[in-house]
């Protein structure tokens, strides 16, 4: 997936915003790293995490202006500065652990 970086002006100072592909790109490399299968899809910007069970796939996004990870149907959100979290939230959300 490409990454693009978008500059933002704040205060008369520029600071660089990762992009959705980036977020998404960095909670990607969490999930991996604690053994859920994900795959990130280059047609839209979204993961798809699979559950290691029986049942429908679950769709990531990036949303609320960039500012969080949402899914299941925009109920459930972390924070996209907390990928490692987000990644711990999601495992457990998978697994059934977490509601």
């Amino acid at each position: 997936m490409k990454s693009i970086i978008v500059r933002e002006a704040a205060g008369g100072m520029t600071r660089e915003v990762p992009d959705e592909g980036t977020k998404l790109l960095r909670l990607h490399e969490h999930l991996t790293g604690l053994g859920v299968d994900a795959e990130l899809r280059a047609a839209m910007p979204a993961l798809l995490v699979h559950r290691p069970d029986v049942g429908l796939p679950l769709w990531v996004f990036v949303g609320y202006g960039g500012a969080y990870y949402s899914w299941q149907s925009a109920e459930k959100r972390h924070p996209v500065t907390d990928a490692a979290g987000a990644a711990m939230v999601l495992a457990d959300y998978i697994t059934g652990r977490v509601f």
